[in-house]
């Protein structure tokens, strides 16, 4: 009877000290990849699989129960993990309740679809552009998995598939980039040309122009209805233009065909922005800029160019401070086409989260539209400073604690969190 006694007190012991958690921590020193940590976390959830971010607890954690399979998926993508019994998970959330301590713990229930707003006119899937693009890079190293889109299935449409969209590097005011003075003979440039005006001439319309901008009100009332969207580099603030100079003509003759409105400064329609407000157009078709919203006069040399992630209450305000997880709050800053904002032409209701406050930029900005959300994020790539036309792409097997791209798989988790913990 004893005997039989003790082998039950065994068994139950061992059933109390069994692990039950995997914990994917994320500080700076604990976590050999933070970038593949992201896709472990995605592949969960996408399991149907429940999980849990844990905002400022070790870097922004996650943790799911654990089962050999995920423990050998970490060790598959050599990310790190912690294997936790029960009880230890039951303390973390205690402390974590705490209403002292500034963390909490978000359920996330449901994979979102992703869909990249990116051109694809080659048959062999290759873009014509000849630069990469930083949200690609890091969904495929993460091995997250997003579809392509572009004009033709946003007007068609099919952006109610998807519960994320990311504006790749796109000139939304129709004037590619205002890359002609630099580009404008080269082969990619005259070939990226003929293509976008045969697919506006396919769509119906008569200029390249009146397209994007087409395209630019479809993703608003994409975000209206509830979607999440992401930009980075000219992807943001051309977006704005478009949109404030809708009716209006800003392009020059190589771009469109004619001449553009010397008034057009005038008649701006600051309303109809997400972001940006009582910005000057540059109407110089051979200046590389588009307006004075990228602050071109900041005086940053690379060695000083950080900008600094605000800390945000994450009980009260759980959105920004899952979209600023990061196991540092200084993040190298790196240049684009469109690489800062300048903050006094930012709308009083954005909110800012990353800032360079020496410089008076902001580089990192969220807002709210309707039943939907949109993130701004300056800069074309966080790893390569100054990425110049037909750099060869960055390899992020170099990078894999990057900060600067963790802020772009904060916002691609974002829209799994549980909804009440989105609502604001």
């Amino acid at each position: 009877m004893n005997k039989l006694f003790i082998l039950i007190l065994i068994l139950f012991s061992a059933a109390t000290m069994q692990a039950s958690y995997l914990l994917l921590p994320m500080d700076h020193d604990k976590q050999a990849n933070h970038l593949k940590a992201y896709g472990i976390t995605y592949w969960v959830i996408n399991q149907g699989i429940e999980a849990y971010w844990l905002l400022n607890y070790r870097g922004g954690s996650f943790a799911f129960p654990h089962t050999k399979g995920l423990e050998s998926e970490c060790k598959v993508r050599g990310v790190s993990y912690e294997v936790i019994s029960d009880g230890q998970w039951i303390a973390i959330r205690t402390e974590i309740s705490n209403p002292e301590i500034n963390q909490e713990v978000i359920k996330l229930e449901k994979a979102p679809k992703i869909a990249v707003y990116t051109p694809d006119f080659n048959p062999e899937g290759k873009r014509i552009q000849p630069w990469d693009d930083a949200v690609t890079l890091v969904l495929t190293y993460a091995e997250i998995p997003f579809e392509k889109v572009y004009d033709r299935e946003v007007l068609e449409g099919k952006l109610a598939q998807y519960d994320w969209l990311h504006l790749h590097h796109e000139d939304f005011t129709g004037q590619y980039g205002k890359f002609y003075a630099s580009q404008g003979g080269t082969p990619w440039y005259k070939l990226n040309q003929q293509k976008t005006e045969a697919l506006a001439k396919g769509l119906g319309f008569t200029k390249v122009s009146n397209l994007k901008l087409a395209v630019a009100k479809r993703i608003k009332e994409y975000v209206e209805g509830g979607g999440f969207m992401f930009a980075m580099c000219s992807a943001t603030d051309t977006y704005d233009i478009a949109l404030a100079a809708e009716g209006l003509d800003i392009c020059a003759e190589m771009y469109d065909g004619d001449g553009f409105d010397h008034n057009a400064q005038e008649k701006l329609d600051y309303s109809k922005t997400f972001a940006f407000k009582n910005f000057t157009l540059n109407l110089n078709p051979l200046q590389y800029e588009h307006s004075d919203i990228d602050n071109k006069s900041r005086n940053v040399t690379p060695e000083v160019d950080y900008f600094n992630l605000f800390e945000f209450s994450a009980k009260w305000d759980p959105i920004p401070s899952m979209l600023c997880q990061n196991h540092t709050l200084t993040v190298k800053g790196f240049m684009g086409q469109s690489t800062s904002f300048k903050k006094s032409l930012v709308k009083p209701d954005v909110l800012v989260m990353g800032e360079t406050k020496s410089a008076g930029e902001v580089r990192y900005l969220h807002g709210t539209y309707g039943f939907g959300t949109w993130t701004f994020y300056g800069g074309h790539d966080p790893e390569d400073y100054r990425h110049y036309v037909g750099d060869p792409e960055t390899d992020l097997n170099l990078h894999p604690n990057s900060a600067g791209y963790r802020l772009i798989l904060n916002n691609i988790l974002f829209p799994a969190a549980e909804k009440k913990k989105r609502k604001t």
